[in-house]
């Protein structure tokens, strides 16, 4: 039998996959108490905080575009300095991710949020939309910076500290290095995947498509709702109305029209709790499978090329033995024909 269920009454259950839960246990807490008391937390102290706050809108005659401010704390030897304090919009963000992709291939970078408009968002830079981008920022600056490899890299220390990031150069030379690697495995299709990673790569694209049946009907359910919720208020307000024009049925009029809006109030906190905290937790980890598939793929890469190498070696050697083989019979043929016209 469920506990709380017996009289009908429902029981509160956090879920520890609700995304305010989710930025709680990203956030940086300085009580060491609350480090004792997680059993999940990190034995090894952190030496590298990271916050993503103070979004800024610029308007120039080119572009309008936001930036957030990146404050670091550090006591690493790599740092220069203790403290820094920088301005970043997305696309340095982006960078920083594409950076850590390449240098760090077999890691799983965490996801960034979608670069264009999140579902049910219309302007990118109204208030809603520039604050959820910004802890969405945070969260995958958090995980960065925790992270026991990613943290050393030295993008993410350019990321931290430098004024300019000069991510013109550093992203052409990623386009040429993805040009040159899917031009040498481009043309080259795998002998056999290993079956972990063929079970790795059924699993996600079954999760994969699992989650977004979820999405879909989550997004139907949120419509239908705000549909609902529209002609509940419609409702309310026709018993308000017909209230005031029957006195003998006033109060109950008024009792039916004070269920409609209390109704109206519980309906739309349950909408606002799934487009707030169940829809972007879903819509992350789909972020996460794109991410780990996106390593999957660089594997096949690296196995392709490694096995086109290996193919090119072999033939290599065998062209090498070729001619050693075939001299033999062609010199034998070449001195009988001398030995012949010298007799004759």
């Amino acid at each position: 039998m469920e506990p709380g269920l017996t009289n009908g009454t429902p029981v509160e259950i956090s879920s520890p996959a609700s995304a305010s839960v989710l930025l709680n246990r990203l956030q940086l807490d300085e009580d060491p108490e609350a480090d004792s008391q997680d059993p999940y937390g990190s034995t090894e102290p952190c030496d590298l905080f990271v916050t993503v706050d103070d979004p800024k809108k610029h308007v120039s005659t080119m572009e309008t575009y936001i930036t957030y401010r990146v404050s670091t704390k550090t006591t690493r030897v790599e740092f220069d300095l203790p403290d820094y304090c920088v301005r970043r919009r997305y696309q340095d963000f982006d960078w920083l991710k594409m950076k850590l992709e390449d240098s760090q291939p077999t890691h799983l970078i965490p996801p960034l949020p979608e670069k264009f408009v999140m579902k049910g968002v219309v302007d990118r830079f109204s208030e809603e939309f520039v604050e959820t981008r910004m802890k969405a920022l945070d969260k995958f600056l958090k995980r960065v910076a925790d992270h026991p490899v990613l943290s050393f890299n030295p993008h993410l220390n350019a990321f931290l500290t430098a004024k300019d990031l000069n991510k013109r150069q550093g992203l052409a030379l990623l386009t040429k290095v993805g040009e040159s690697v899917k031009h040498v495995a481009g043309g080259y299709k795998l002998r056999a995947r290993p079956a972990e990673f063929c079970a790795m790569g059924e699993y996600l694209d079954t999760f994969s498509q699992k989650l977004g049946t979820i999405d879909r009907i989550a997004q139907r359910i949120l419509r239908e709702q705000s549909e609902y919720l529209t002609e509940l208020r419609e409702y309310g307000a026709v018993y308000s109305s017909w209230a005031a024009s029957e006195e003998q049925l006033q109060r109950p009029l008024e009792g039916v029209a004070g269920c409609v809006t209390t109704s109206c109030g519980a309906l739309e906190d349950l909408s606002d709790s799934m487009s707030q905290d169940f829809l972007p937790v879903l819509r992350e980890y789909v972020l996460y499978i794109e991410s780990m598939k996106n390593v999957l793929r660089k594997r096949d890469q690296v196995q392709a090329e490694y096995e086109g190498r290996l193919e090119a070696a072999v033939l290599h050697k065998q062209e090498d033995r070729t001619p050693v083989s075939n001299i033999l019979p062609l010199i034998s043929l070449n001195f009988i024909s001398v030995s012949l016209e010298c007799l004759l």
